[in-house]
């Protein structure tokens, strides 16, 4: 595997204050460059209200780890995938974890698109048991993606997205065999309680790894309310065809669905954010969901790192980045190769 350059973007700390984003923000406008730094994280004065009720998030939440690495959506692109850990510093280019007791983060959307979505759970799989060996972690988050296929929606499964499951064992369920033919296949896998939905089930929603959250679409206040350890059981519980999926779950306005984060963010999405941040207690939130059209960008004073810059094949040869969390700072890695020239234009 060809091995490009890596482009690093240092965010350093910020002053106090409260997220004042105007409509076109330095943070959203933020041109990326190997010669650039700015200023990390630091502490801020949050506007969160004292009574808001939060349910505990105990088991959504793990320890600080000394590096940790955010990779965004790869909607079915093994090549990529396989590109992204490289970068990450987690594996070689013979698929080997080198990482030790790195963490790393892929925040959903690994279903749909391409058609590599099969081999590319397996890959992650793999990936999930070496890190843990080596005393690291591969967290995997479920995107609306996961969520799409567990509901039966197919609409961005490919060709050979079906074909791969082709041979999955019918288990006579009335949900799988009123499908299509070729379609068979993949609802006995994907449809609640069926052997990929069950695999799916043990990843979260959202997860936050010391003071870092981490959700596909992104975190509100009424998640909070919510509590995101409940949405996560309730989702999960779903999958394994435990019940229905809660209304409260369905929809544009669930972690895994919501855009608030996705595009430039104004005052009151990142007064949003403070709440979220002051009652998690943590310092940044990172979100995929909608791709980014110049590369990993930020907003509300770099406390919103958004990572879906279109890394599968689907979007065309876009280059790989990936986020780095480590000694309290963000820093964009970016590789060039022959194969993956810079994209600034809209994707």
């Amino acid at each position: 595997m060809a091995r490009g350059l890596i482009f690093l973007v240092v965010l350093g700390t910020l002053q106090p204050g409260c997220h004042k984003t105007p409509a076109a923000s330095k943070d959203d406008n933020h041109q990326r460059s190997a010669a650039q730094a700015v200023a990390a994280p630091g502490s801020i004065e949050r506007s969160a209200r004292a009574d808001l009720p939060v349910a505990e998030t105990k088991t959504s939440r793990v320890p600080e780890a000394a590096r940790v690495v955010a990779i965004g959506d790869l909607h079915g692109d093994l090549k990529v995938a396989k590109r992204a850990f490289v970068l990450a510093g987690a594996t070689n280019d013979k698929d080997q974890w080198v990482g030790g007791q790195l963490v790393v983060v892929q925040t959903g959307d690994i279903l749909d698109r391409g058609d590599d979505d099969r081999e590319l759970l397996n890959f992650l799989d793999q990936q999930e048991s070496a890190a843990k060996l080596a005393g690291g972690h591969v967290y995997r988050l479920n995107g609306n993606h996961e969520v799409m296929n567990v509901q039966g929606d197919f609409r961005y499964v490919s060709e050979q997205g079906f074909k791969a499951f082709a041979n999955e064992p019918s288990t006579g369920r009335p949900d799988a065999a009123e499908r299509p033919a070729e379609q068979r296949g993949r609802a006995e896998a994907f449809l609640p309680g069926g052997r990929m939905a069950r695999k799916l089930s043990v990843y979260p929603i959202v997860w936050i790894v010391g003071d870092s959250v981490f959700a596909h679409g992104g975190v509100l206040p009424k998640h909070l309310r919510y509590g995101l350890d409940e949405m996560n059981s309730e989702v999960g519980a779903w999958m394994r065809g435990e019940g229905p999926l809660p209304k409260k779950l369905q929809g544009d306005s669930t972690p895994f669905w919501i855009r608030d984060y996705g595009e430039q963010v104004g005052d009151e999405v990142c007064a949003k954010l403070d709440t979220v941040l002051n009652v998690l207690k943590t310092k940044r939130l990172v979100v995929g969901h909608t791709p980014q059209k110049g590369g990993i960008s930020f907003g509300c004073n770099q406390h919103l790192a958004r990572i879906d810059v279109g890394l599968s094949a689907y979007y065309g040869h876009n280059p790989t980045e990936v986020l780095e969390i480590a000694d309290g700072k963000m820093r964009v890695l970016k590789e060039e190769t022959e194969n993956a020239a810079r994209v600034s234009g809209p994707r």
